[in-house]
Parts: structure tokens; C-alpha cells; sequence
């Protein structure tokens, strides 16, 4: 069920809406602050579309197209005009929105930030992509986690970007930290189809957690991003999907937080989230809660390595046109705190 897309909503629902935006060439401030008014502008359709709508979702790079530019004159920071607009938006229109941004880091190479943004035009969420897609894409690996906050009508969201669903793990300590929805922004291009598909339902599943999932759509003159706005109930089920290619066009379904927590109380089979810390209930009280995973203990104590680590032949950005790196990871001090 979707409520005909959230036309009928119910009292526990929170209707979602997927902007499948129009890829954008962005190479000047002027470019930039044109794909903003775009963006406010979308965002205003989006309420004129599904007066129902609580919450509507820009893909990742939605503000500055898939160049991987990173020129300073056109990255952004938090209290610049970009996310001011953003704010004013979510205010002028009563709704909440997801947004993405290449934040500037005088540190090091920018940040690929989202950023969930509430009806009163505060930020709620603010997550730094943790797994930029390498070697392609040139950020700074995100350091400030995953964050989890109290999203419209109460419900439990998160935010993970685009390459980050291709790692269970970030879908797992989302769901670990009580999301009920996981919404998971893109840029992807057509040969990720297959995988963007099978990775949203499999996180949805694993989990017991809605997954709310939108990518660019159209051609620059050089990508295609492909769009397929994707939301999946907590079994997996697809339950609203952006097929057509469409460029602008918005997904919308209505998801129920209530039933999430409730098939967390009380399912018994495939409660995988529940059994994954208590291994074999049946047979030992409790259930069994160590940690066994070898990959786990391994990366906890900085020693992750591969049988074939000493193989793998593409270990930085040079091949794509990026210097290889000098310096080490090093989080920032406020992002430990």
C-alpha cells in the first residue's frame, strides 16, 4: 500500500515526495545560484503537487551536476546564500527537504554533504558522505557519521548518499541507531540499475526500515543519470518506482513508521535486525552475542586487510585525473565529539 501515492493519508502516514531533477551543468557562481532558484522552485512544485506531502527529497548532486568540479568559487558552506535558500524554501512551503551540497573544507578536498532541513527551516540533519564512490569522485570521506533524528510526524530518519547503500553496513547502523526510514540520495547513471535496485530492497529488508531512494535523471551532454526513484517498505516490497526516466519528475508514496516499529516488536522469523546480536535464541538464552565477524574486529582495530589486498590495482584517483593523496584520515575534532 502507498495511499494512491499519499493521496489518501492516513493519521500515522508520512508521505514522502522523490524529485527525480533534471541534471544541470553547474561551472559558475552564476550557475550556481541558477540551480538554486531551480531547486527552491521544485521545492514549491512539490507542495503545489501533493498538498499531503511531509517531506520531499532532492538526489545527491541536485545543486551542482556530476563535473566533480571542485573549484572553490562554487563549492558552498552552511551559512552561505545556497542553504539560506534551501531554509526559506522548507519555510515558505511548509515542508521538510532533503538537499545535498559540495561543502567547502579548508582542511582538505570538500565534503559531499546532506542535509534534512524541517518545515520551520531549521537543520536537523547534516551527514558527510562516508563512502565517496571511488576512484571517481574526489571528497573527503565523511567523518561525522550517521546521524539519526526525529523526522516529520515523529518518525526515526536518516540519510546515507548515494555509494554508501552499496555497503550493508551503513544500512545496518542506521537501522542500529532507530531509523524507521532511511532515505539514500544519488547521481547514479544507467549501469547502476540492477544494483541500485537489489541494494534499496536488501537494505529495506535486512533492516525492517523503509528505504526512500532518488537519483538524477537526464543528460548533461556527457552523464545520463537515470532517475528511478525507489521507495521500499520494510519487507522489501517496492512500493512506489520512478520507471519512465522522466526528468522532474516527482515520486511520491505514503510510508508508515508505525508499521515499521511494529514489525520490529513482533516478527520472529526474518527479524534480522533483532537476531543479527542474538545468535540462535532458540538454542541458548539470550541468544549468542559476540562478535564472530572477523572483518569487524579486524577493522575496529585499524588492521583491515584483505587475503588480496597486496592485488588490487586501483588504490587512488590518478587513473581519473586526480593527484594520489599525501595526506592520512584524520577526523575532525568537532566531528569525534
Amino acid at each position: 500500500m502507498n495511499g494512491l501515492g499519499g493521496l489518501n493519508k492516513s493519521p500515522n502516514g508520512v508521505v514522502i515526495g522523490l524529485v527525480q531533477l533534471k541534471l544541470p551543468v553547474v561551472e559558475t557562481p552564476a550557475d550556481l545560484a541558477a540551480q538554486t532558484d531551480r531547486i527552491v522552485e521544485m521545492t514549491a512544485k512539490a507542495r503545489r503537487n501533493m498538498g499531503t506531502m511531509d517531506l520531499v527529497v532532492f538526489p545527491e548532486y541536485a545543486l551542482h551536476g556530476l563535473s566533480m568540479d571542485i573549484n572553490p568559487d562554487i563549492m558552498c558552506s552552511m551559512d552561505g546564500p545556497e542553504v539560506a535558500a534551501f531554509k526559506q524554501a522548507c519555510t515558505d512551503n511548509d515542508i521538510w527537504g532533503c538537499f545535498s551540497i559540495m561543502e567547502a573544507n579548508p582542511g582538505g578536498m570538500p565534503y559531499n554533504t546532506g542535509l534534512i532541513i524541517d518545515n520551520a527551516g531549521e537543520v536537523q540533519l547534516y551527514y558527510r558522505k562516508m563512502h565517496p564512490w571511488v576512484p571517481v569522485e574526489p571528497w573527503e570521506p565523511g567523518d561525522s557519521g550517521i546521524p539519526v533524528v526525529e523526522g516529520p510526524k515523529g518518525c526515526k530518519l536518516s540519510l546515507i548518499i548515494c555509494h554508501d547503500g552499496m555497503f550493508p553496513e551503513m544500512a545496518r547502523e542506521a537501522a542500529y541507531k532507530g531509523a524507521e526510514i532511511m532515505l539514500r540520495t544519488a547521481g547514479y547513471t544507467a549501469p547502476i540499475r540492477d544494483s541500485w535496485k537489489f541494494t534499496n530492497q536488501s537494505n529495506a529488508f535486512c533492516n525492517l526500515m523503509v528505504t526512500a531512494n532518488v537519483c538524477m535523471c537526464g543528460s548533461d551532454g556527457t552523464f545520463d543519470s537515470m532517475g528511478e526513484g525507489m521507495i521500499c517498505n520494510f519487507d522489501g516490497a517496492i512500493i512506489a518506482h520512478g520507471t519512465s526516466g522522466r526528468a522532474d519528475e516527482i515520486i511520491t508514496a505514503e510510508v508508515r513508521p508505525d508499521l515499521v516499529r511494529e514489525a520490529r516488536a513482533n516478527w520472529g522469523v526474518e527479524n534480522n535486525i533483532y537476531q543479527f546480536g542474538h545468535r540462535g535464541y532458540v538454542a541458548v538464552k539470550g541468544g549468542a552475542q559476540d562478535c564472530p565477524y572477523t572483518y569487524m574486529t579486524d577493522l575496529a582495530a585499524g588492521q583491515y586487510s584483505l587475503p588480496w589486498e597486496d592485488e588490487v590495482k586501483v588504490t587512488d584517483g590518478t587513473d581519473f585525473g586526480f593527484p594520489a593523496p599525501t595526506r592520512t584520515f584524520n577526523p575532525t575534532k568537532e566531528a569525534a565529539e
